[in-house]
């Protein structure tokens, strides 16, 4: 679906998981910069209604596409889309992601390789497609949304907590890389955020989560919204997550494992 004719004289950011939680905050804040959108996600009824909302409220040009990035061939689909479509993408945002919580020994394989390719291969696919055009043109940006999990080993959702950890690295090697192209690469941490991600994996009734007051996603997207534009490289919303983050360099790994394990249980 697409609302209105594109302006070329407009930048363009593409948002995966766009129709709720954080990336949908960060559309919100692109289209009230006056950027066009294209908005991935599996929600179509959603997509279509954030399209028409957008549409009404910033008079910009809104492509949607309807994709499950669980399927490999999701990443070369959607470019080829747009590709054809002659849409050119200033911003890239990574934001689709999903957890499974549980032990590892009992938690559901498919599920995990599906959260494996969306979290990681498609992330990095993407980037690959588009980053390419970016250092040709002599500029872009790329946000990626990884987590507090990222600093630290997650027992009880060890996988999640893996993936997280390599956007991270992956992000900082890339914006290393990408020094003087033009081409900038920020990846957003967030610690727990109020969304329905919690109620998904089952870890709601967590020590971690219950009864805990979380950051709001239209903050998270702010801070990361900002940080994208000023070119910072790691941004960790909230001054506590980031006192967290920073201090498990400071204390043995196998002590911040057990904390983690502590937190996570539900009981």
């Amino acid at each position: 679906m697409n609302t209105k004719h594109q302006n070329q004289n407009q930048k363009t950011a593409f948002i995966t998981g766009a129709a709720g939680g954080i990336g949908y905050e960060l559309a919100c804040i692109f289209a009230a910069h006056n950027y066009n959108l294209v908005l991935v996600d599996r929600n179509e009824p959603k997509l279509v209604e954030i399209a028409v909302k957008f549409q009404k409220e910033f008079g910009i040009f809104v492509k949607t596409i309807v994709k499950d990035l669980s399927t490999s061939t999701a990443p070369e689909e959607i470019f080829t889309e747009l590709q054809l479509a002659d849409i050119n993408v200033d911003v890239l945002v990574n934001n689709a992601g999903f957890g499974i919580y549980g032990l590892f020994h009992e938690t559901d394989l498919a599920a995990e390789l599906e959260m494996l390719q969306v979290n990681l291969v498609c992330l990095t696919h993407l980037t690959k497609l588009f980053v390419k055009h970016m250092v040709k043109q002599g500029e872009g940006k790329i946000l990626n949304v990884a987590s507090a999990a990222a600093f630290q080993p997650g027992p009880l959702m060890a996988v999640y907590f893996a993936t997280k950890a390599y956007i991270l690295s992956f992000s900082e090697a890339i914006a290393n890389e990408l020094e003087g192209t033009g081409v900038t690469v920020t990846v957003l941490c967030p610690g727990s955020t109020a969304s329905a991600f919690h109620e998904r994996t089952g870890m709601a009734d967590s020590k971690l989560l219950k009864g805990k007051k979380m950051m709001d996603a239209r903050t998270v997207a702010e801070v990361g919204f900002r940080a994208l534009m000023k070119g910072q490289t790691i941004v960790i919303p909230g001054l506590l997550n980031a006192i967290l983050a920073k201090s498990v360099r400071f204390v043995p790994r196998n002590l911040v494992t057990k904390i983690v394990r502590n937190m996570q249980e539900d009981k």
